[in-house]
């Protein structure tokens, strides 16, 4: 009985912290990969990683925007923003084609890597990272 009740009571506080965890969203992982292994090196000016991978970011943000979110995610200004973030992965990837400068390509990547933290600010409830 003493081992029983005290392996209840090391149990307690792992199902406790599972039932406090917010749920995963695969999609928002998968994007995370692809932009934080573009974003950050464009930040020390390497572009070829954000020029060479658009397209996998096209589709990332569209098979998250497709997703179907947890619950507690669903949410209109969610929504909007991935929205925002495939509007301007496709911006993004026009600019690559047409040749634009590595100062507009890496101000563009910028702003989706803006509008990524807005998401993930809003599906932790805090609006802002």
């Amino acid at each position: 009985m003493k081992k029983l009740l005290l392996a209840a009571l090391f149990a307690l506080p792992v199902l406790f912290a599972a039932a406090q965890a917010k749920p995963e969203w695969k999609e928002m992982k998968d994007f995370h990969t692809v932009m934080s292994q573009t974003f950050h090196p464009a930040e020390e000016g390497k572009l070829d990683s954000i020029k060479n991978r658009i397209g996998e970011m096209i589709d990332l943000a569209k098979a998250w925007q497709k997703s179907t979110p947890p619950a507690e995610f669903n949410k209109p200004e969610i929504k909007e923003n991935l929205n925002k973030l495939m509007k301007g992965a496709k911006a993004l990837s026009k600019q690559i084609k047409a040749g634009a400068d590595d100062a507009a390509i890496t101000k563009q990547l910028t702003v989706l890597h803006d509008v990524y933290h807005d998401i993930v600010g809003l599906c932790k409830d805090e609006g802002k990272h």
